[in-house]
């Protein structure tokens, strides 16, 4: 329609009603499902938009994937730092009682070391534990949990499962001093079982001995065992005490021979206070000396 010979602008113009366009576009779409539901004619469409979208959905998805991956790798930090602190904590028990089963094993097999050395030996004796080494640092002592009321006395000899560990020098009521057999003013008689060589074993310091007063020439060498001799009436004869490891026969008249302890005596913590044996007989009396007669003179006797 034209008013005066000109045309209405286009802003004015109308098309179909709101109505015919929402039927139509109604149809259209139900066509279309239709044809789509029975030719799949919209299936490469479907894909090919599915691609093309793919970025757009994970670039929305990204900061809702962030946050959640975010608390569950803070919810699953912290649960590996409380399981591990569990397990540190177990693993230290772990290891205590396990110690503590070792030392059990240990101590154990000293016992029953000490029990075979009680039942080999014939004469009295007392189990007893060391407590702790003696005050004094230049001197290599220790003190035993037993004294006087168990019937520890002094100079009893004090053995462990392997041999002699040393002897009792100052005994109180309820604890008991022993010097260790490497104390420099420690002595013990020792014979060597191969061939009856007698001698004297001294402490030396540093957890050796030396066995002194023995001649440059004798018959011993490295490896030699020695035992105690029993000549003293204070140990028990046959007592493991040490081995030979060096020996110098060039020094003086008297071989230098260096010996290892073959008791644990810096390390022993159950030990066997052992009772002296019934003393031997006492000497006989030496005959009376006869008197001296003074000899006659051969003037007296003529006449």
């Amino acid at each position: 329609m034209s008013v005066g010979g000109h045309q209405a602008p286009p802003i004015f113009r109308r098309g179909p009603a709101p109505l015919v366009r929402l039927f139509v576009y109604v149809t259209v779409a139900l066509a279309m499902l239709v044809m789509d539901l029975r030719f799949r004619y919209l299936e490469v469409f479907r894909q090919a938009m599915t691609v093309v979208t793919y970025p757009l959905q994970m670039a929305a998805s990204t900061p809702a994937d962030m946050v959640r991956n975010a608390s569950t790798y803070f919810a699953t930090l912290l649960q590996v730092q409380l399981e591990n602190r569990d397990l540190r904590r177990k693993q230290l028990e772990a290891a205590e009682h396990l110690l503590r089963s070792a030392h059990l094993e240990e101590e154990n097999a000293q016992l029953r070391g000490l029990l075979d050395m009680g039942q080999r030996l014939k004469v009295k004796s007392v189990a007893a534990e060391i407590l702790y080494n003696a005050r004094d640092p230049f001197s290599r002592k220790v003190i035993l949990d037993k004294g006087s009321q168990q019937g520890i006395e002094a100079g009893q000899a004090v053995v462990d499962a392997r041999g002699v560990v040393g002897q009792v020098t100052r005994v109180f009521p309820i604890q008991a001093e022993v010097t260790l057999l490497t104390d420099k003013n420690q002595a013990i008689p020792v014979m060597l079982p191969r061939n009856g060589l007698r001698g004297v074993a001294f402490g030396a310091g540093q957890g050796i001995l030396e066995l002194r007063f023995v001649e440059a020439n004798a018959d011993i060498k490295a490896g030699d065992a020695l035992v105690t001799s029993g000549l003293d009436g204070v140990f028990v004869p046959g007592l493991p005490v040490a081995s030979v490891t060096r020996i110098d026969r060039e020094v003086q008249a008297f071989a230098r021979i260096l010996c290892e302890p073959a008791a644990g005596v810096e390390r022993a913590g159950q030990v066997l206070v052992i009772g002296r044996e019934a003393p031997p007989p006492a000497l006989p009396p030496e005959p009376p000396a006869p008197p001296n007669k003074s000899p006659r003179r051969k003037g007296a006797a003529s006449e």
